[in-house]
């Protein structure tokens, strides 16, 4: 049996993972899904980038988690791949899921398409918060509207600290037993840091036919690909 502790991206709680939850625990697994400072039913707790790497680390040590599975969403994949070289002997795999990966020194806001400067505009002209996606901004990603209308109901504005301060790697992310799932409708590669990282020995990539929230439009086939990454 894995502790399968589940991090949603960027404006989401542990809600997001209610249907990959049943094909875990069904497999003997134990799921953790864990709600992220600032964010969903914690939303007003004041958060920083190192502020959700310790979520990650005191939720395992305090319910003294063991083969601990660690599994980043999006921008998750940032403090989970930091919690992962924190937590020692407890640490089975990391998985990220369509995920950003930490840089040592640098935050999500560094490698922001348009520049960091722009990425900060948008905090500075929402009160310091990444505002949620509105509708349209979910097309093409293989996601019913019943879906759709079930992460925008859901989302909460995600803090901006969390976004701008740099990432502190403990261990390089190459020695860590890991499996990067790409969601193919969100592009057909990975990025060059994630690519960069797959020539290690201990990296695997695996593919799935699905956008970037399979806990949505995938989730059985999220669970089972979990379960035969912990296998």
């Amino acid at each position: 049996m894995a502790d399968v502790v589940l991090v949603a991206g960027a404006w989401l709680g542990s809600w997001a993972w209610d249907e990959v939850v049943p094909g875990l625990r069904a497999a003997g697994h134990r799921a953790c899904p864990l709600t992220l400072s600032g964010l969903a039913e914690r939303r007003g707790v004041p958060a920083g980038q190192q502020t959700h790497v310790q979520d990650i680390v005191g939720e395992i040590e305090r319910r003294d988690l063991r083969d601990v599975v660690l599994v980043g969403h999006s921008y998750s994949g940032i403090p989970v791949g930091q919690a992962a070289g924190r937590i020692g002997d407890r640490l089975t795999r990391v998985v990220y899921v369509d995920a950003e990966v930490p840089v040592d020194g640098l935050s999500f806001a560094s490698g922001w398409w348009q520049g960091q400067a722009a990425f900060e505009s948008v905090l500075a002209d929402n009160g310091g918060d990444w505002p949620p996606l509105d509708v349209a901004e979910f097309d093409g990603q293989g996601l019913t509207d019943e879906q759709i209308a079930r992460l925008v109901k859901g989302c909460t504005p995600h803090p901006g600290a969390t976004l701008t301060e740099p990432a502190v790697l403990a261990r390089p992310l190459g020695e860590l037993p890991t499996t990067y799932v790409k969601c193919l409708l969100d592009g057909p590669e990975p990025n060059d840091t994630v690519s960069a990282l797959l020539t290690s020995e201990q990296w695997r990539l695996v593919t799935m036919a699905t956008g970037h929230w399979p806990m949505f439009s995938q989730p059985d086939e999220l669970a089972r690909l979990l379960v035969e990454q912990i296998g």
